[in-house]
């Protein structure tokens, strides 16, 4: 079955979204660096940046920014006068993500800050709220980010957090592997929220079979 997830999402990735030098040069780069091969895949990246431009967002924060890839789909979304802030734990992957941004052009646009998320969201605080926040980071701390989320955001703002479905694994509450039981921690966390409106949806395709929570703040 994965296989003919695989060929179906290069037929959409090869209809819908295309080639791009800046986006396939972030993946180069990031492979050349010796970054792990998560990035969202290409047709997951477009859905991050009609969903920008769909909730009209001005501001955005992203948690974990890898090489780059979900940054640059994230901050071409955005209209001009827009800006992004993404938080990166590794040195080595913020300026490999430094480097794809420019290349892209999005050095003025978007900011790269450095060290663990849960040490450099309270800086953001007293800043303007975000409109759309996105959060691929480490799964063990997402009940903590989401947290972080609405405090950063108003009402009418959009979170999206991937890779919540773990291979379908969050069914069984058995399962001793940490970032399912941290994902199944996040659930409950995110349906008792009463700030929150959200659902989650099942993606499968180069990724393999994960998924992500839309949410919206109330």
């Amino acid at each position: 079955m994965s296989a003919l997830w695989n060929e179906v999402d290069e037929y959409v990735a090869g209809l819908l979204v295309g080639r791009d030098e800046a986006l396939d040069g972030a993946l180069r780069d990031n492979a050349a660096a010796g970054l792990p091969p998560i990035d969202v895949s290409p047709t997951q990246g477009k859905f991050l940046h009609l969903l920008t431009r769909v909730s009209g967002a001005r501001r955005v924060l992203e948690i974990g920014t890898l090489g780059g890839y979900s940054t640059i789909w994230l901050a071409r979304g955005l209209p001009e006068g827009g800006r992004l802030v993404t938080l990166e734990r590794s040195p080595v992957h913020a300026a490999v993500a430094r480097a794809n941004l420019a290349r892209a052009g999005l050095d003025g646009v978007v900011e790269v800050r450095e060290g663990a998320a849960l040490d450099l969201l309270p800086a953001l605080v007293d800043a303007e709220p975000f409109d759309l926040v996105f959060v691929d980071a480490d799964k063990e701390a997402n009940t903590e980010y989401l947290d972080w989320a609405v405090r950063l955001t108003h009402p009418g703002a959009t979170i999206v957090v991937d890779n919540v479905v773990r291979q379908g694994r969050i069914v069984d509450a058995r399962d001793p592997e940490p970032r399912v039981r941290a994902t199944r921690r996040f659930f409950d966390a995110l349906a008792s929220d009463e700030r929150l409106d959200a659902t989650a949806l099942q993606t499968v395709g180069v990724k393999g079979h994960d998924g992500f929570v839309l949410a919206v703040v109330r």
